[in-house]
């Protein structure tokens, strides 16, 4: 079986790394979502609510598994069988940071393979971070989103609006 790890902050899941999993799930015979837990950073959602989010927009999909973990990717990928990364592409601005972290992850673990898959031209203007903004100016973000994120987002800004 072919498993492959999709890691990531997801903070929020945005309709292009939907985009990025559907079209790794064509590729390999599982792909495990896997949010990162960082505790250098202040999320906008806790882990178990991203966890959430992505299991609702991937809930048709039954060879896509939600997962959490900390620590090295590449040790996550070996825990769970995994032989593939898969890292999504935006623009070239994406590139070289996931370039050098490719070539780094391969020196520690040369059994997993970094894929890259481009976002369609649809999403490449989207980042987490933008919607992230937006959101909490109350503005519209659900064309970038799953449904199920863009319901928590209008909840979170109706909460700082009272």
């Amino acid at each position: 079986m072919r498993i492959a790890v999709y890691p990531g902050s997801f903070d929020p899941f945005t309709l292009g790394h939907l985009d990025i999993l559907e079209r790794a799930t064509g590729i390999f015979d599982k792909v495990i979502v896997a949010v990162l837990e960082n505790p250098n950073k202040s999320p906008l959602f806790s882990v178990e609510e991203r966890i959430e989010m992505i299991g609702e927009s991937v809930a048709q999909n039954g060879n896509v598994e939600v997962d959490s973990f900390d620590g090295l990717t590449v040790d996550y990928a070996k825990k769970v069988g995994a032989g593939s990364l898969v890292r999504g592409l935006r623009a070239t601005s994406d590139f070289e940071s996931e370039f050098q972290m490719a070539l780094f992850n391969r020196k520690l673990a040369p059994e997993v393979t970094t894929v890259f898959l481009m976002t369609s031209f649809a999403n490449v203007f989207l980042s987490s971070s933008l919607i992230k903004e937006v959101a909490r100016h109350g503005g519209n973000v659900d064309f970038a989103v799953p449904e199920s994120v863009a319901k928590r987002l209008a909840r979170l800004a109706e909460n700082r609006g009272q």
